[in-house]
């Protein structure tokens, strides 16, 4: 089935920050934050076993308990193992981005992309978000931000395990799609070059968004719409820079970053235009693209994205920030 006819709303939810990323969030304003996302017709909703060692999981499992079960899409994420106290009494491994989700569950994360582990992992995480089925499964980080020059390695353990074991059970109707859920390019320009196992798409954070663009319009874009594989934009904010916060790539932004985005703001306050709209509505123009999953623990954002979505920005802010060499030329852009 492809993303676009699975995917219901062009605007849905990632739940990293559900795990307690960069800061500890209570229960209530998890619900709080997801009963907004839903109110304001989010209908696809996307986790992992690695935010927060499982604890976004079952918080996103908690909040949409309630919620009928047809009405929405879920998608989580295979290659990580979480082990509690109970199987492994040694504390949780942190792994690169140790910072991320300190105030997460104390699980160790164990890395396996194997077909076992790949079973093993879906069976976990329908456990965990106490449902009966899951739409859409991502391979998640086969790439060089957490393997290193070791991610060929695990792509390769992933191709003739999780990739296989995913197609068949697309196949079987266990699930209705799949695909890679990473944060760099490579992985994906390896995988449309194979001539099977096939994804329906994948999950680019990072990759495609106002402040980072140029590589993946080079070729990961293009050859998706060629294949007809969609892409779902995570990150569109560049992990909250864009949305007035303070990281890009997960780490506080650098002096360069943020002189960047200062030039986009100073064209965005000659036009009127939001930043956070913009950056939204840029990711989503791509006619590659079927969603954009942004992330929050706090309603009022979830009320922003919504108003974002339907913010109008006119055509001659893209034009200015296209004359100062701040968008790709080529980057398709929003209409009014």
């Amino acid at each position: 089935m492809s993303l676009k006819s699975l995917i219901p709303t062009r605007l849905g939810f990632g739940t990293a920050p559900l795990g307690n990323m960069f800061r500890a969030v209570s229960a209530e304003e998890v619900q709080a934050t997801v009963d907004a996302a839903w109110n304001n017709g989010v209908r696809y909703f996307d986790t992992a076993p690695f935010y927060g060692a499982g604890l976004s999981e079952t918080r996103l499992g908690a909040a949409l308990a309630n919620r009928p079960r047809d009405e929405y899409v879920l998608s989580t994420k295979v290659g990580r193992i979480i082990l509690d106290e109970l199987e492994d009494p040694v504390a949780r491994e942190l792994g690169e981005k140790s910072g991320l989700f300190e105030h997460g569950n104390r699980n160790r994360i164990v890395n396996d992309y194997s077909a076992d582990a790949t079973l093993r992992s879906i069976e976990d995480s329908l456990k965990r978000l106490g449902t009966d089925r899951l739409d859409i499964v991502w391979i998640h980080d086969i790439a060089q931000d957490f393997y290193g020059d070791q991610w060929l390695t695990q792509f390769e353990i992933a191709r003739t395990g999780a990739f296989r074991v995913l197609t068949r059970l697309r196949e079987e109707g266990v699930i209705k799609a799949w695909g890679l859920g990473v944060n760099r390019v490579e992985p994906i320009e390896l995988t449309l070059d194979l001539d099977e196992p096939r994804p329906d798409g994948f999950l680019l954070a990072g990759r495609y968004s106002l402040l980072d663009h140029e590589r993946a319009l080079q070729r990961v874009m293009p050859q998706a719409v060629e294949q007809g594989v969609g892409i779902v934009v995570g990150g569109p904010y560049s992990s909250g820079v864009t949305a007035g916060g303070e990281h890009f790539e997960y780490q506080k932004a650098s002096p360069a970053v943020l002189a960047k985005l200062e030039r986009i703001r100073s064209v965005a306050r000659d036009h009127g235009v939001d930043v956070k709209a913009a950056a939204l509505q840029f990711a989503l123009a791509h006619p590659a693209v079927v969603a954009a999953i942004p992330g929050s623990t706090r309603p009022l954002h979830a009320n922003q994205d919504h108003a974002a979505l339907s913010a109008v920005i006119p055509a001659v802010f893209w034009s200015d920030l296209r004359a100062q060499g701040l968008i790709s030329a080529v980057a398709p852009v929003p209409t009014v």
